[in-house]
């Protein structure tokens, strides 16, 4: 079998055919003229036959040339498809998102992948919650605290509900759990050293932290909502993420009281035109969060 052409040399005749002209074609492939014209002297003599006729007037393409160049054409064009659509499905998406919001998000992100395994995502946590995505390199990121005006795309997903939370088994066991004024009987987990979210709560409740006995602080609200899961207290929680918990029964809510705080959580990137892997994405968790 004869050795295929190399596809420098196909691709100079392609360029070539383009201005039947050895000077203008060495322009666009920044090579001289007389490259050009070795390339496809070289070329031809590989084929068996002349691609070009060389004229006092310029150059026109032979029967040959003429058969060839569609085939060509079809050739680089099918690279090019390949290179953008294969470039485009490999592209794992950066996502940024903080720990306080994993228990809404990494069952979303699980499923994500199973719909469109075709368009992976890595997610990074951190104890942060805002992100630069020009510096730091993420494709977007979920961002909680005030919405954001910093020339980004901004998305909602949900505003922060305080309201405490514990095992149905704590709520329905041997201290009773009904009244707000029960909680003085029961440990308090907090997600954060401040104690801000219970204070909130229980003062839209109409109490004060300081009528409350034994507590436990935690460095992150996830780390306080399993321990909460597992009987060991009442969390604070936000009711806005553990939607997944309660259906579950692993987290119960004793009282109906939902507190807003003026914060939410929000899904960011650049504000430009987006690959449409990550539009598609950004869309699916918005519609996940209007469920």
């Amino acid at each position: 079998m004869k050795r295929l052409p190399p596809l420098p040399a196909l691709h100079t005749f392609l360029v070539t055919a383009q201005h039947c002209n050895f000077t203008r074609a060495g322009q666009q492939l920044h090579i001289t003229q007389g490259a050009v014209s070795r390339q496809i002297a070289a070329l031809e003599e590989h084929l068996g036959y002349a691609l070009f006729k060389r004229e006092a007037r310029g150059l026109s393409l032979t029967r040959e040339g003429l058969d060839w160049l569609p085939r060509v054409q079809q050739v680089f064009a099918l690279i090019e498809q390949g290179v953008r659509e294969v470039g485009e499905h490999s592209t794992t998406l950066q996502l940024k998102a903080p720990t306080c919001v994993m228990r809404w998000l990494l069952p979303r992100l699980m499923e994500w992948q199973a719909l469109r395994p075709d368009v992976p995502v890595e997610l990074t946590t951190t104890v942060q919650h805002g992100v630069d995505l020009r510096r730091e390199g993420f494709d977007a990121a979920v961002v909680y605290g005030d919405a954001p005006n910093h020339g980004l795309q901004v998305r909602k997903l949900f505003d922060e509900q305080l309201t405490p939370v514990c095992a149905p088994s704590l709520r329905e066991g041997p201290v009773p759990l009904q009244q707000v004024e029960d909680l003085a009987r029961h440990m308090l987990l907090h997600p954060s050293r401040d104690e801000h979210d219970w204070r909130l709560w229980l003062q839209a409740a109409g109490m004060t932290l300081a009528t409350h006995g034994p507590k436990q602080h935690f460095e992150t609200l996830d780390m306080a909502m399993a321990m909460a899961s597992q009987g060991t207290g009442v969390a604070i929680g936000d009711w806005s993420l553990i939607g997944d918990d309660l259906r579950g029964g692993r987290l119960c809510m004793p009282f109906a009281l939902k507190v807003l705080t003026g914060k939410g959580y929000y899904l960011v990137s650049q504000a430009r035109s987006l690959p449409p892997g990550l539009l598609e994405l950004l869309d699916w968790l918005e519609g996940q969060a209007s469920l």
